[in-house]
């Protein structure tokens, strides 16, 4: 059986648990210098159709720490950017490599991956959801705060596809999860749905103060991404929903700030909270590099 990692949806919580257990113990057995390659000889291809930083360097000096490969493949670069289709493409690559990461402009095209693929194919962002971001998380989280089941996070500014993958951690991980998103701007009322057919704690408001009370954790993002277009419109709508230090000042006294970067500080957040004692940024950009080898140990592991 192909173990696709493209929404943690379409994954148990069981299994969801143990790749983050596996991610704490390769990122400890990193400190202690006992890694060792655990993917010698296997090939990934990233397929970039969105720019990137994290993304790009965490998989492929993952794939270097696990004894494998990763081969970048800008979409431009590819037939893919000339009208090939995503499924003679997905056959093709599938006769080279292990696997197939793709940052994608449309989740369709993951869909459509893993469905002529003979591979496992991961996503590395979608419009919909971003499950390895999720993932480095939960993880940082768990590092700084302990076990994330029945603790409360908060979500504040645009119902995007971080937001969407909130959601649905909460159902695979048990915890109390309150989005403060703007009317016009919320979270997929498909995902909304999925977490109240579940029985998640899982609530949706329009202001910030609210979701952010007594949280263990406070998340924002970009109001700007990548392909958006309507900036200006997006910068007027979302400017109530910055996290500043009085707004962290509602949460646990302990709370975290995550953020899964690029920020720009003066709009989603202040920089005195993205720079501040509480923020943990840096923490969970370099988990992504931990829980993307629990990720690809996973789907192409013996």
């Amino acid at each position: 059986m192909i173990r696709n990692f493209i929404d943690l949806k379409d994954i148990d919580a069981m299994t969801l648990r143990a790749i983050i257990d596996m991610a704490r113990q390769m990122k400890d057995a990193r400190k202690s210098g006992k890694a060792h390659p655990k993917l010698s000889g296997r090939k990934l291809a990233m397929i970039f159709e969105k720019p990137s930083t994290r993304t790009r360097v965490s998989f492929e000096a993952a794939m270097l720490e696990l004894g494998g490969h990763a081969i970048h493949l800008p979409s431009n670069d590819l037939q893919l950017g000339r009208g090939e289709s995503v499924a003679d493409t997905a056959r093709v690559l599938s006769r080279y490599v292990d696997a197939i990461m793709m940052r994608a402009n449309c989740h369709s095209s993951l869909n459509d991956l893993s469905e002529y693929a003979d591979v496992p194919i991961i996503n590395g962002l979608t419009d919909v959801v971003h499950p390895c971001q999720l993932m480095a998380d939960i993880l940082t989280y768990e590092e700084h705060r302990g076990s994330i089941r029945g603790a409360s996070i908060a979500w504040v500014g645009d119902g995007n596809n971080m937001a969407n993958s909130w959601i649905t951690a909460a159902v695979k991980f048990g915890f109390s999860l309150k989005l403060a998103c703007p009317d016009s701007l919320p979270p997929s009322a498909e995902y909304m749905e999925y977490a109240q057919k579940q029985g998640a704690d899982v609530t949706l408001t329009n202001n910030p103060q609210e979701a952010v009370k007594n949280a263990d954790a406070v998340n924002a993002d970009t109001w700007v991404s990548m392909g958006d277009t309507d900036a200006q419109k997006r910068m007027q709508i979302l400017a109530p929903y910055q996290v500043t230090q009085e707004l962290m000042q509602l949460a646990d006294k302990d709370a975290i700030f995550l953020h899964c970067l690029p920020a720009h500080r003066g709009e989603e957040v202040t920089a005195e909270v993205i720079d501040g004692k509480q923020s943990v940024i840096f923490d969970e950009a370099e988990n992504r590099l931990h829980a993307q080898k629990a990720v690809l140990h996973w789907c192409v592991g013996e």
